[in-house]
């Protein structure tokens, strides 16, 4: 079984993270994870370029992606779980289920609300638009 499981920090996300873990413990054979975060990409401004090099936008995708997943990372390595860990970068919906269709992923695993606060009103904007994409079946952690 290979699970991906995405996380962006937010307490939901962690959450999450809990309940895969406790899933984990009812498989003979501990599932394969791909630990991901979704960065939305930095706007492609004119004249950004002569500001901001490619390599200083890939090290900040690659340090809030870090800092996302720390704790997530933190929980899977104490439960013995092992992970793939990815930063990537886009619209979150559209990008996770491209990658858990690329990696052949059994299952995505989410939270219900992400970190915006306007988004999490209801079902967070990213699983409701997960749910219609994603070719896998997708469980959404309240």
């Amino acid at each position: 079984m290979k699970i991906l499981l995405a996380v962006d920090g937010s307490k939901h996300a962690l959450h999450a993270v809990d309940t895969l873990i406790e899933l984990a413990e009812g498989y003979r054979v501990p599932p394969t994870v791909e630990l991901v975060t979704v960065h939305p990409s930095v706007p492609q401004l004119p004249g950004l370029s002569k500001v901001v090099s490619k390599a200083q936008l890939q090290q900040y995708y690659e340090d809030e992606g870090a800092a996302r997943l720390a704790e997530a990372r933190t929980m899977l390595e104490g439960a013995g779980i092992d992970y793939e860990e990815r930063v990537l970068v886009g619209s979150a919906a559209e990008i996770i289920a491209a990658h858990a269709k690329a990696k052949h992923c059994d299952m995505i695993v989410v939270g219900s609300r992400g970190l915006g606060a306007a988004r999490s009103l209801l079902l967070g904007s990213t699983a409701a638009k997960l749910l219609q994409l994603a070719a896998v079946p997708v469980l959404v952690v309240r």
